[in-house]
């Protein structure tokens, strides 16, 4: 174990803080760890590979409020086609996805000799490494899942893991997966690494968690949900709120992204991000690129691609031909990374072209920006059919072979910005930011004090109701539920 900072305190109850290895995953963590931190009741450690860490070291150095948080190093086992520096989700290419599942699985021992040597007083841990929680309790060492994804998302997948057979709907109709979705929804369920099925990684850490559960989230807007996944766990859900990191220092690159914005008009520009792990297909790719020059609205679009993707190709041949000339000082490109939180609280962003990233759904509503969604994989189109029944944001609808088309991008976009018809949408997100500074920090109350009772009851707070509970909801045929459409 290498533990990078360490400052030596009065007794507190010790934390070790344990992601999965997404950068969606570590910054909640570490935002979670801020602030308990702040309480000045814990000694926070927070557990990653090296390659994940550098970033976090950057973090904390610029946030003076955490100097005490301290870093331990995980080292996965190396395999040929994936070195130290891939052991993150950051950039991955997809098909390593299940290599680095597996080397993180074989990791445990390594993490169980962590816990001996630390011996925290308890574990939070995340939906995919199933075995940390065994490791801990082998130790006499309490532990709690927290999930960084939405509680809505948490609560549909529940009810997909305990009824999908039994052809019961999901409750709550607002909330569904479109047909060409659930066909990548039904793969995720089923899929595995390193022999166990990602659903049973999800169902082992939940039902191995004490009777709590933590999830980055407020009861405002998903307080039904959460109860539904209560009911469904056999667990208290305990949100934390939004954990949005708020970033103050930018580097030159960056800030000449925000004196770009500086010359824009007030609400008059949208910001285009499909998170840090997500990569467009050419064809959504072409597709947003004509939708944004037909919106004619200014634009900041971040475009990534795979780290293992060769440098060969230049910017400007991957997008339609002649693009850049035609959007001129209307748009700007950045290839890589820009302050996220900066730009979306700058008061020339009118819209944000969302992915609908749980986190990045956070940092939309608590900086008054209405979304305008295009779901890809994963949680994301139970995010947006969220954002959409939350009223601050409008989905651009895909057809029915799940392809984005260009008119239908320009129209959602010019519709959240400009029009009249976005009126009510760009006014609900601005409530929602103003109803987010009043309310504070009392989610973090409640958090810290069921982490006191866990650290201070350890493994007899272990348990609760096992096992997943059965609905007295409708019964119907479960493709009636996954194939119900929504056109903007």
């Amino acid at each position: 174990m290498t533990i990078l900072t360490s400052k030596t305190t009065r007794r507190k109850q010790t934390v070790l803080m344990f992601p999965w290895l997404g950068h969606g995953h570590i910054s909640p963590f570490l935002e979670l760890a801020k602030k308990l931190n702040n309480t000045n009741l814990f000694n926070i450690y927070l557990c990653s590979t090296p390659a994940n860490l550098d970033s976090v070291k950057k973090n904390l150095k610029n946030d003076l409020d955490s100097p005490s948080i301290s870093l331990i190093e995980l080292h996965l086992p190396t395999f040929p086609e994936l070195p130290p520096n891939l052991h993150t989700t950051n950039g991955l290419p997809l098909h390593l996805m299940p290599i680095l599942k597996q080397a993180f699985d074989l990791s445990s021992p390594r993490f169980s000799r962590i816990l001996k040597t630390l011996k925290p007083d308890l574990l939070i841990y995340d939906m995919i490494q199933s075995w940390a929680p065994v490791s801990a309790a082998a130790l006499g060492i309490p532990s709690v899942v927290f999930i960084t994804t939405s509680a809505t998302m948490a609560a549909t997948m529940f009810h997909l893991y305990s009824h999908y057979s039994k052809g019961i709907a999901f409750p709550f109709p607002t909330i569904y997966f479109r047909t060409y979705e659930y066909k990548h929804v039904r793969e995720i369920l089923e899929s595995s690494a390193n022999n166990q099925k990602d659903k049973d990684r999800v169902i082992g850490c939940v039902g191995n968690s004490s009777s709590v559960v933590l999830v980055k989230s407020f009861k405002e807007i998903e307080g039904k949900y959460a109860n539904y996944l209560s009911f469904l766990t056999g667990k208290r859900i305990v949100p934390v709120g939004p954990l949005v990191v708020d970033q103050c220092h930018a580097d030159l690159k960056q800030d000449s992204v925000i004196q770009w914005l500086d010359r824009k008009n007030t609400g008059s520009t949208v910001f285009v991000s499909f998170g840090s792990e997500y990569f467009l297909s050419s064809a959504d790719l072409e597709e947003i690129a004509y939708g944004l020059e037909m919106s004619n609205v200014n634009f900041i679009w971040v475009l990534r691609f795979p780290k293992c993707e060769k440098k060969t190709v230049e910017l400007s041949e991957r997008l339609p031909l002649g693009f850049l000339e035609r959007v001129k000082d209307r748009g700007l490109l950045v290839e890589g990374w820009a302050p996220q939180t900066k730009i979306l609280k700058h008061k020339n962003i009118g819209g944000f072209v969302s992915h609908c990233g749980w986190s990045s759904v956070m940092e939309a509503m608590k900086f008054g920006v209405p979304i305008i969604a295009m779901p890809m994989h994963l949680d994301q189109p139970v995010n947006a059919r969220l954002v959409v029944e939350v009223g601050v944001g409008v989905e651009v609808a895909r057809d029915g072979n799940g392809r984005l088309m260009r008119e239908k991008v320009a129209a959602v976009v010019q519709r959240v910005v400009v029009s009249e018809l976005g009126k009510v949408t760009r006014e609900k997100a601005k409530k929602m930011s103003v109803g987010l500074r009043e309310k504070g920090e009392e989610e973090i109350d409640v958090v810290v004090e069921e982490l006191l009772s866990l650290c201070q009851n350890g493994l007899c707070d272990i348990g609760g109701r096992k096992g997943l509970q059965k609905t007295k909801s409708e019964t119907f045929a479960i493709d009636m539920y996954c194939g119900v459409e929504s056109e903007v």
